[in-house]
């Protein structure tokens, strides 16, 4: 598995022989990735608010999967055409990966217009391997969380059932965690690896991510807070995996 930063909340994810991308907003000062020289087979929107859903009708062609309610809302105005609904502890299974859609603390007004809700917003967990109560140390795991605040099914559902490696943060404030208790969230996930997202896009969500790092090893935590640039990646089979 290898995942690319695009920044702000979007995400390339390679797995076996298909590509996922995640809250494809591609105008976002960390980016100089053309999103026409994509070609994603599935789409992952985790909200409907505009900074996660702007660029969709680029990627008509992708299955997108999301809540009932935005799988419906970018079906009406997006013109997307293939898509699934699914909802908070649903899996929903590829050929090469195991979607697992998770709960996330956030609002989720659709697109702009916050006078209409698009339902609960959502994190997700993407693993090689199917989740069950057995333990798996061979399989990679990559969970993002989405835009959320600190909440405590990070530590009681996620980190031991569902056993993320490498875990996307957001680490902006404001609108999300900030980098104190997103470390906290890395504390409990236990992972190997943090990824801080979420930040620097906008004025309000400007941060220093050495306070993240600081904060993280404030917790005792053993994570390597692994900052990416944007469009870099980090390959969970390579030298920062296993």
């Amino acid at each position: 598995m290898e995942i690319t930063w695009y920044g702000h909340s979007t995400f390339g994810v390679e797995i076996g022989d298909e590509t996922l991308l995640i809250d494809p907003f591609f105008d976002n000062p960390k980016t100089e990735t053309d999103p026409e020289e994509l070609d994603p087979d599935y789409v992952l929107l985790t909200h409907g608010h505009a900074d996660h859903i702007a660029d969709v009708d680029r990627f008509r062609g992708a299955h997108f999967v999301a809540t009932p309610e935005v799988v419906s809302y970018v079906t009406d105005e997006y013109g997307i055409e293939d898509g699934t609904g699914m909802n908070l502890g649903g899996t929903f299974e590829t050929e090469s990966a195991y979607i697992t859609m998770v709960r996330a603390d956030h609002t989720n007004g659709l697109d702009t217009d916050y006078g209409a809700s698009g339902g609960m917003p959502a994190g997700y967990v993407i693993s090689d391997t199917k989740p069950t109560q057995v333990s798996d140390d061979e399989s990679q795991t990559f969970y993002h969380a989405g835009d959320t605040a600190l909440q405590t099914e990070m530590r009681d559902v996620i980190a031991p059932y569902l056993e993320p490696d490498v875990a996307a943060v957001p680490i902006g404030d404001h609108y999300t965690m900030g980098p104190w208790q997103a470390a906290v969230a890395v504390d409990w996930l236990d992972v190997d690896y943090a990824v801080p997202i979420h930040y620097d896009t906008f004025p309000p969500i400007e941060q220093d991510t050495d306070d993240f790092v600081r904060e993280v090893e404030a917790t005792g935590s053993t994570a390597d807070v692994v900052v990416l640039d944007g469009d870099e990646s980090l390959d969970l089979g390579g030298e920062l995996g296993y």
